[in-house]
């Protein structure tokens, strides 16, 4: 194993990586919880 075939699994993982955090985030199980974390700083304090 030279260090071509390790640049190439962490790659591989990265994508992997980004691609669970982008499925996790676009999931429909978390939106409630994401928009009413984006209406916090509209919201009154008083």
């Amino acid at each position: 194993m030279d260090i071509n075939d390790l640049r190439s699994i962490v790659t591989v993982v990265s994508l992997l990586t980004f691609l669970g955090i982008v499925a996790w985030a676009w999931s429909r199980s978390n939106r409630d919880r994401f928009d009413e974390a984006a209406r916090l700083p509209f919201e009154d304090e008083a």
